[in-house]
């Protein structure tokens, strides 16, 4: 118990000292295998590393943040947004809704919350304001919304998931996350017409029949993609790694030879960016699951186990106590690094309930969306920020309605298993 204590109080010293997130895991970590005094610890440290990041599935990540990189850059926001405008956009609150709406679209072809915010808010944040939303409101709720892409597929976190809870299918996890990654969205859309017709936001211009259809074929070959991966994996044509490579290419020369928005002039930079991503998401993959090594050496996970079933036998007991935990955790952890070291700790709790693995995943990466819209490691909030131009203070209160409503869509997650497993029964992934 002494080389967890070693390792909690390094990491929140760490932490507290605002050290980068992936450094404070791994010296932690070291601290905590040195005091073992089995070996080197150095050696272990990075023995652990390397195998934490040795796996093909993994490729697909570097793939999807590249992916996401050339469709936040190649024009797919812009069209996506107008094709939610002809949808959305004549509703009292019609422009709250074609802002959650695209950020629904736009998540679920790039997989990316912050490229959702930055691609998204960089328009609509303005264009809302101007509106008569305010700044601040545009802020929230650009910031909320763009957290249903990281549940809506394709998302990195949940082939982070898969790999780390040992055995989940990808595509399941895939497949899971589209009704919960609604339910969200709507949630949302809700609160935005309630407080819409009570501060008075106007609704935009109805369009027509054939201004609908004129976006759509517009944003078409943008919502094309997300078939062609879903579809490819569902049908057995390629698995999730080869996936991530279509997407690239597909995105490539969608950018490129299609919208002629992405020049080779442009390729250096989003190279350089994703690279930078992705070096550091393996950073804290590979720090993570050293550190997720000494927790199971030191029984870590069965003392939880034991601890939260000692607390209470019920069912939703446990589950609302594991949210708190969830909750509470998202506000200083990043989602990657918080799903490496808590799956292995609350998996053999949720199991021992009788939970299924699959819905256990869309709970644990529902919780940690909230956590990225929140102070004081919130990154989709200090982005939303940074593209409005106002302060976290500032829109704190016009964050807390949206806030609410997240919450409301993950206790729905959390006692409605069907959400989530619903779908990949239809279509045969789990049992």
């Amino acid at each position: 118990m002494e080389i967890v204590v070693i390792l909690v109080v390094a990491f929140l010293f760490l932490l507290l000292i605002n050290a980068p997130i992936a450094v404070g895991i791994a010296l932690s970590t070291f601290l905590a295998i040195l005091a073992l005094g089995n070996s080197p610890a150095a050696i272990v440290v990075a023995q652990r590393i390397a195998t934490g990041i040795d796996s093909f599935s993994l490729l697909a990540i570097p793939f999807f943040i590249l992916s996401g990189e050339l469709m936040g850059r190649g024009g797919m926001a812009q069209r996506l947004i107008d094709f939610a405008a002809a949808l959305m956009g004549r509703f009292v609150g019609g422009l709250g809704y074609v802002n959650v709406l695209t950020c629904m679209l736009f998540g679920s072809i790039s997989g990316s919350a912050t490229a959702a915010v930055s691609s998204i808010g960089g328009f609509m944040i303005p264009e809302m304001s101007r509106k008569g939303y305010g700044k601040n409101y545009s802020v929230a709720i650009t910031t909320t919304a763009a957290t249903t892409g990281l549940m809506i597929p394709p998302s990195n976190i949940m082939i982070v998931y898969a790999l780390v809870s040992g055995g989940v299918s990808i595509a399941a996890m895939f497949i899971a996350g589209i009704l919960p990654g609604v339910a969200f969205g709507a949630a949302l859309m809700i609160v935005n017409g309630i407080l819409s017709r009570r501060q008075g936001f106007g609704a935009g211009e109805v369009a027509s029949a054939k201004q609908v259809l004129r976006s759509f074929s517009r944003a078409a070959l943008s919502l094309l993609l997300v078939v062609i991966v879903l579809g490819g994996i569902l049908g057995g044509v390629f698995t999730a790694t080869e996936a991530a490579a279509i997407a690239v290419v597909y995105a490539l020369v969608l950018g490129m030879a299609v919208y002629r928005e992405v020049s080779f002039a442009d390729l250096p930079a989003i190279l350089l960016q994703s690279g930078i991503t992705t070096g550091i998401v393996f950073l804290l993959i590979g720090a993570s699951s050293a550190m997720s090594w000494v927790l199971a050496y030191e029984n870590v996970p069965q003392a939880v186990s034991a601890g939260l079933l000692a607390l209470s036998d019920n069912y939703f007991v446990i589950l609302l106590i594991i949210n708190l935990l969830l909750l509470f955790v998202g506000t200083f952890m990043d989602m990657t690094p918080a799903v490496l070291i808590f799956t292995p700790i609350l998996l053999p709790v949720v199991t021992a309930l009788g939970m299924h693995p699959v819905h256990f995943g869309m709970i644990l990466i529902a919780n940690l969306c909230i956590g990225v819209c929140t102070p004081p490691v919130g990154t989709c909030l200090f982005v939303g920020c940074g593209v409005g131009r106002t302060t976290v203070s500032e829109v704190t209160g016009p964050l807390l309605p949206f806030f609410a409503a997240m919450a409301a869509a993950l206790l729905a997650v959390t006692y409605i298993p069907e959400l989530s497993l619903w779908l990949p029964r239809v279509m045969g992934l789990v049992e």
